[in-house]
């Protein structure tokens, strides 16, 4: 093993990775956080189906792509740890700040914000963890900071619908938001940038273009346009379920707020969890073989991940959707880490943030920006003749985008046979 491989097994990569690992599980604490609380603020606020759909993904998503555009661009350049550290303290004030909103025109201009501060964490984190960890490691390690969604999201449920109870919407959200504020002074104290391009032969040139030249030269690689493709088309399902599935369980199965936060919490992040583990896990040690499995393991989890899907939406007892619902996000989750470190793989260390970015770009644009709104417009279509099991019907159609983004995945993967990194 030489000196840099060496290093990258160095207590100091592993605080890294801890450290953003930690921050990513409040990025997604703070986001899924209003998927619980929809049926509270629906109530008290009066915001239909479909506006809530609005509030869930555009607004979010609108503020998180176009922040990414531009700070993508800094990453690649400036103090990585500090623009991290920046976009935590000022998401986690604006989740706090929500709080306050008296109307939804106001609780919008919070999530807004939102989006503004987490557009900085995966560019940044993907791009410190390509240069912390050595290539034959890489997807492992963005597996473990993938995992921080489905810790987020555990966290989010669990303690969202509990403190719902307690505290209210309202409180809930203040106490979520406060634990970021301390993290981002953690990420300044004891976090290190371990150095772009540590694992080139070559110090990484400047690069002054521009994030959609980037996105551009990025976009001639066949692999990278089909892995964006398939990652994004499948995040429709995917955010549409992760915000609407609590409201089916209390409208369809007439659970508490309480109750399917508890159980959406450790069935969506234990499943979850694991197969974002799982999916880095077994990418690294196929690929040894086979670089094509690199993505093929996100490709094959997420056909596998479709019957557990209608199993959820169509089981005759909450106990029945909540046992398929464990397999579901295992196999949904397993193509995160394999396709963000294929993401870094294909670019230079002096795009990688900007790598990520496009990739993120592309994935909430279409699956954030998506997913939520047009679950909601249906369900608000088919309520005059389905009642309250509309939302079920919504999710039910929504769904088929897991079997078109997996046939993307797998094309993406038969163009990793070619050399894998173009020249940009």
């Amino acid at each position: 093993m030489n000196e840099p491989e060496r290093a990258a097994d160095a207590p100091r990569a592993k605080v890294l990775l801890a450290l953003l690992t930690a921050a990513y599980v409040l990025n997604f604490l703070d986001r899924q956080a209003l998927a619980i609380l929809v049926q509270p603020i629906q109530r008290e606020l009066g915001v239909g189906d479909a506006r809530m759909g609005l509030l869930l993904g555009v607004s979010f998503t609108l503020a998180y792509t176009g922040a990414g555009l531009v700070v993508a661009r800094w990453l690649d350049r400036g103090p990585r740890l500090a623009w991290l550290a920046g976009g935590l303290a000022l998401w986690s004030a604006m989740t706090m700040l929500a709080g306050a909103a008296a109307n939804f025109a106001q609780l919008a201009l919070t999530r807004i914000g939102v989006g503004l501060g987490e557009a900085v964490c995966s560019p940044a984190a993907h791009s410190l963890l390509a240069d912390a960890f050595a290539p034959r490691r890489r997807a492992s390690a963005i597996a473990v900071y993938s995992s921080g969604i489905y810790v987020g999201i555990t966290l989010a449920f669990l303690f969202g619908g509990d403190l719902s109870a307690r505290l209210g919407w309202r409180g809930t959200l203040v106490a979520l938001g406060a634990p970021g504020l301390v993290l981002a002074l953690a990420l300044l104290v004891l976090a290190r940038d371990p150095g772009r391009g540590r694992f080139e032969r070559v110090a990484p040139p400047g690069d002054e273009r521009g994030f959609f030249a980037a996105f551009a030269e990025l976009g001639r690689s066949r692999a990278w346009r089909e892995m964006a493709l398939g990652a994004s088309i499948k995040s429709i399902a995917g955010y549409a379920l992760i915000s609407w599935s609590a409201a089916y369980l209390e409208r369809v199965h007439g659970l508490s707020t309480r109750e399917s936060g508890a159980w959406l919490g450790l069935t969506n992040g234990v499943g979850g969890f694991c197969g974002a583990l799982l999916g880095g896990l077994l990418a690294d040690r196929l690929a040894a073989r086979d670089e094509r499995w690199r993505l093929r393991v996100g490709a094959l989890a997420t056909l596998a991940s479709i019957p557990f899907l209608y199993a959820f939406l169509f089981a005759p007892s909450a106990k029945l959707a909540l046992l398929a619902n464990l397999a579901g996000p295992l196999l949904g989750a397993m193509y995160l880490g394999p396709v963000f470190a294929v993401g870094q793989s294909l670019a230079p260390p002096h795009l990688r943030a900007r790598s990520s970015a496009a990739l993120l770009f592309a994935i909430n644009l279409i699956g954030l920006g998506v997913g939520p709104w047009l679950t909601g417009e249906l369900s608000e279509h088919f309520a005059p003749t389905h009642g309250a099991a509309s939302i079920r019907t919504a999710l039910a159609l929504v769904g088929v985008s897991y079997a078109w983004g997996a046939l993307h995945l797998w094309r993406a993967s038969s163009a990793l046979a070619a050399p894998a990194r173009p020249q940009l």
